[in-house]
């Protein structure tokens, strides 16, 4: 079984955003990064079906040079080999462009199974793996906490609304976007890390004549206000008074 994964390079969560002098994006100097915590559960899955199945797993990314730092992390953790669409564009780009990119490096490796994250954790449109779906031309399911391949097709489990779920059966190729907690991850050994490094990462151009399909207009970061309010009179009075606030006005009653 060939099996795709579509990894994304994000910004650490621990990081604070600064945006930068336009207001448009934030600003990329002092960012550490990491790989995007969906795609790394996608990953994990892949893994695992290539151990029951066999084959091999492929990491798809697109983003400037910096990406391939999660791209060998990736490979380390047990990946095969990697497709990295290399530019600086990528790095903010909308998941129309995003999407695009990858379907045309990976059109002619006719994969049998393509999982991205459900969403990634900076833009989080969740968008991305059903647009990719639909410019490969295959079938997609979105949410997945359990897949089941069954010779040429395959059981997906859906997570819904309200703690119920969904079985689906689906013909394979397909895509899928994966549920974080789906499986427990595993991490890159010493020998996989050395491993890593002889892997292939081959590189892909970027389609000719690709255009953003949206354009930030302008961000901001939330800000965060407070305000105090006194309550006077005696114990009794206060704590009616605090009650009818908490009920009328917090409606934390």
């Amino acid at each position: 079984m060939k099996i795709a994964v579509c990894i994304k390079q994000v910004p650490t969560r621990e990081w604070q955003p600064r945006l930068n002098d336009q207001k448009t994006w934030i600003r990329e100097a002092d960012i550490s990064y990491e790989m995007n915590e969906p795609d790394a559960y996608a990953l994990e899955e892949a893994l695992r079906l290539r151990e029951r199945h066999g084959g091999e797993v492929v990491v798809c990314s697109a983003g400037p040079a910096r990406v391939q730092t999660v791209i060998r992390e990736a490979l380390a953790r047990g990946a095969d080999r990697a497709i990295h669409v290399e530019h600086d564009s990528l790095g903010a780009a909308d998941a129309f462009v995003i999407a695009e990119a990858l379907a045309a490096a990976m059109k002619d490796e006719a994969f049998d199974l393509v999982l991205t994250g459900l969403q990634s954790d900076d833009q989080g449109h969740g968008q991305t793996g059903v647009i990719l779906a639909e410019r490969l031309g295959i079938p997609s399911s979105t949410i997945i906490m359990d897949v089941r391949i069954e010779g040429s097709s395959m059981r997906v489990k859906r997570e819904l609304e309200g703690g119920w779920f969904q079985w689906l059966a689906m013909p394979l190729p397909a895509l899928l976007t994966i549920q974080s907690g789906i499986n427990q991850l595993r991490y890159a050994t010493l020998k996989g890390i050395m491993a890593a490094k002889k892997k292939e990462i081959k590189k892909a151009s970027l389609p000719d004549g690709l255009q953003p399909s949206q354009q930030v207009v302008g961000l901001a970061v939330p800000t965060r206000s407070k305000q105090t309010q006194m309550i006077t009179g005696s114990p009794a009075d206060a704590a009616k008074e605090l009650v009818r606030r908490l009920r009328d006005e917090a409606r934390a009653l």
